[in-house]
């Protein structure tokens, strides 16, 4: 969660989730790495868009929006104001859920939740599922000794106490530290699991102790499965990403940030040894992406709103071997705290104002080009020492990146084998010759990216 978006006391959330790397991979599970985050898709939603485009363009997972029970309201930030871990929330109930589940894997794609599990709500009433609440009473779950006793709103960053005791933007904290609110954690947790559920984003990692976090995922029916945490970095402060790659996947932000800074204001040449390079965590234990849910309100990252430079960041990102991706799809909104469009129906990508960022052509067609180059190295780095670049992925893929304001041709030195292949950003075949090279004119704005799934299109 970010702790400047809202002065009301909302939740937020942006979250990753995490894994054990000593007793799972600490990457997304399987050859396909690719998340489609779905934000505020209802689950029946959900489950066709696994059937009709995720499964088909080759997405290893989708990420849907918080399932639990929560308070009532047509804002965004209620699915993370939980008031009960009964699956009931907007987005449809345990057996619209369940399907989803099934349907997902029918599909080829694994089903990963985001878990808001530092909190619950701020005020009292009831929840879109029937039950009543007030802020540290939730009758048979918590009462007021399972909360924190800091009752105050986090104040200081600089104070490790203050970051993971008191309250994220109003909202009652749970003490995570106390063995019955880890065992009702690890209990929802064990529930979604039951489900079919293949792994979890968790909400506001940085506001609870990494123990505590490591304590709930070793009750789990499953201790090594995906687990991604939000982990906000922010220098010199007192809780640290690097804290929590014990447990398992960090949301790497920084990567974030920095791609807009690149995009808008600086050269794409500087991305030349993007990741490490740049004093990022680990590629193996970050999470990475162009924009969530709450960047793209506050502006700190790219968003849907930036046209073709948003649409470059995505390729870049999935055409690039560090960390493993996310693709945020949500919405289109003037009002940052605006709810999903038909309580989360979407009815059809492009319409009611559904962005569907994960089936754009150019960012769809990278997540088979990221799959068939997995492994691979970066080869054959090409700049004009401003906005345009090219880089291979061995002798799996090239991609050629032109964010100028002119058309550039060229020809460029890969490491592909000889042969025919499908330009996938722009439907168009290209030779390779025996030499490795070949020719082509990008337009303004534009991608190239060729790989060896794809000879012909």
């Amino acid at each position: 969660m970010t702790r400047r978006f809202l002065a009301t006391a909302v939740a937020l959330a942006a979250v990753s989730i995490v894994m054990n790397p000593t007793s799972a991979q600490a990457s997304p599970p399987g050859t396909k790495d690719v998340t489609a985050v779905l934000f505020e898709w209802n689950f029946a939603s959900v489950a066709r868009e696994c059937t009709n485009t995720l499964g088909p363009a080759g997405y290893g997972f989708v990420q849907v929006s918080p399932p639990a029970e929560h308070i009532q309201g047509p804002q965004w930030w209620t699915s993370y104001q939980p008031v009960s871990y009964k699956i009931a929330g907007r987005l449809g109930d345990r057996t619209a859920f369940q399907n989803m589940v099934n349907t997902c894997h029918a599909a080829g794609v694994k089903v990963v939740v985001d878990a808001v599990v530092n909190h619950m709500s701020a005020g009292s009433g009831t929840g879109t599922g029937g039950s009543s609440y007030s802020k540290y009473t939730y009758p048979g779950l918590y009462s007021a000794p399972d909360f924190d006793d800091c009752t105050s709103q986090i104040s200081n960053y600089q104070d490790r106490w203050n970051v993971q005791h008191c309250e994220l933007v109003g909202l009652s904290d749970l003490d995570t530290g106390e063995n019955h609110v880890r065992g009702a954690i690890a209990g929802y947790l064990n529930d979604l699991l039951s489900l079919g559920v293949d792994g979890f984003r968790v909400d506001a990692a940085k506001h609870m102790d990494t123990a505590d976090l490591a304590d709930v995922k070793s009750r789990l029916s499953n201790p090594s499965v995906y687990w991604k945490q939000e982990v906000i970095h922010g220098s010199g402060e007192a809780v640290q990403p690097t804290e929590y790659t014990g447990n398992g996947d960090v949301q790497e932000f920084r990567y974030a940030y920095d791609l807009k800074r690149v995009f808008n204001n600086e050269n794409l040449a500087y991305l030349k040894n993007y990741g490490e390079g740049w004093g990022y965590l680990n590629s193996g234990v970050s999470g990475v992406f162009v924009d969530n849910h709450d960047t793209e309100r506050n502006g700190s990252t790219l968003s849907y709103k930036d046209g073709a430079t948003y649409t470059l960041a995505n390729v870049f990102m999935l055409a690039w071997p560090y960390g493993a991706p996310d693709i945020n799809s949500g919405y289109e909104f003037t009002d940052h705290d605006a709810g999903p469009p038909n309580g989360g129906q979407v009815g059809a990508c492009w319409q009611d104002g559904w962005k569907c960022q994960h089936n754009w052509p150019e960012i769809k067609s990278m997540v088979g080009f990221r799959n068939a180059t997995r492994g691979q190295a970066v080869t054959n780095w090409w700049d004009n020492g401003a906005d345009a670049i090219a880089f291979g992925r061995g002798s799996k893929g090239f991609v050629a990146i032109n964010h100028e304001s002119g058309s550039l041709t060229r020809t460029y030195q890969t490491s592909l084998p000889a042969g025919t292949y499908c330009d996938v950003q722009n439907n168009r075949t290209v030779t390779v010759n025996s030499s490795g090279q070949f020719t082509a004119t990008l337009g303004a704005n534009t991608a190239l990216a060729l790989h060896s799934g794809k000879p012909t299109c």
